[in-house]
């Protein structure tokens, strides 16, 4: 049985500048990205892999082609719906976690669902599922300067899957910590498809980072050079 897709695309391209100065960033890509996975996008500075991840995410609006997310083909929202179907169904863990400071750990996870009008007692028995499964159920009351790296990613994480979005998106998220807190992190995003059937697409440029994937997608000069499984 074929898995279902989280996001596709097809013969995706983006460009910037024009006329002489035109840069093509993507050129012709077609990607299934299946539910329930962890992909990793690899490449080397230049060859797409970020463009790629705003193109799907809807950060960046292609040139041509197509995107679709959770069933939703991209090109037929307006602004206004694109900024609610990102909340409603799209995570992101950024490089740089992206905590409010003069928030506790819990509140920042909390933040994105009541920006939303989310209900957070409906949200309760997720809440703990998620943190407890990363590990920081005593740290809910530090705020982020309080926190080691390798803490504060968690909890940037946390709050990516609290709302059970249907795909997360990593980009380089561990640029900023040590080996030792960035095999921590990796191992939390492959315990979360593995455990809550998450999602999850990371851009990389490291090798060790890939290995914890299902899948890597490789880019280059825009386009996709190797596709492969990643061994057990």
């Amino acid at each position: 049985m074929t898995s279902p897709l989280a996001a596709s695309t097809r013969g995706l391209t983006k460009s910037y500048g024009r006329g002489d100065t035109l840069v093509p960033a993507l050129r012709g890509i077609d990607l299934d990205l299946p539910a329930g996975r962890f992909t990793a996008i690899m490449g080397p500075s230049g060859s797409g892999k970020s463009t790629l991840m705003h193109c799907l995410a809807g950060l960046d609006q292609p040139t041509s082609g197509s995107v679709t997310v959770a069933g939703q083909a991209l090109e037929d929202l307006d602004d206004d719906a694109l900024t609610h179907f990102r909340r409603d169904h799209v995570g992101f863990v950024f490089q740089a976690f992206n905590l409010l400071p003069m928030l506790t750990a819990e509140q920042n996870i909390w933040l994105p669902a009541e920006l939303a009008g989310r209900s957070t007692t409906g949200l309760r028995d997720r809440f703990d599922q998620v943190v407890t499964s990363l590990g920081i159920a005593d740290r809910l009351t530090h705020r982020p300067a309080e926190l080691s790296g390798g803490q504060q990613q968690r909890v940037a994480i946390a709050r990516a899957l609290l709302g059970e979005p249907a795909i997360v998106f990593a980009d380089e998220p561990t640029g900023n910590l040590d080996s030792a807190a960035s095999a921590e992190v990796l191992s939390l995003l492959r315990q979360s498809v593995r455990e809550l059937g998450q999602t999850v697409v990371m851009v990389t440029h490291e090798t060790e980072a890939a290995q914890y994937a299902d899948d890597v997608v490789v880019l280059a000069d825009g386009r996709i050079v190797e596709r492969r499984e990643v061994a057990a």
